[in-house]
């Protein structure tokens, strides 16, 4: 029997998953997990992908400019 994941709270993320990445991105799960890999930011724990957020916003400022 596993235990269930805890959950908490914070406004600052080093990594996150697809569903939090999207609200972050305020976009949809498919968009989110494009701008995720094309930015290199896709974490393998396991099963779990994540993505860094870091690298997300890095990547977000450099399309900006």
């Amino acid at each position: 029997m596993m235990n269930k994941t805890k959950k908490s709270e914070t406004d600052q993320y080093i990594a996150a998953d697809i569903g939090r990445l999207s609200a972050m991105l305020s976009c949809g799960h498919a968009t989110a997990r494009r701008i995720g890999e094309q930015a290199g930011a896709r974490i393998i724990i396991g099963r779990r992908v994540l993505y860094s957020v870091e690298k997300v916003r890095q990547y977000i400022n450099d399309l900006a400019e």
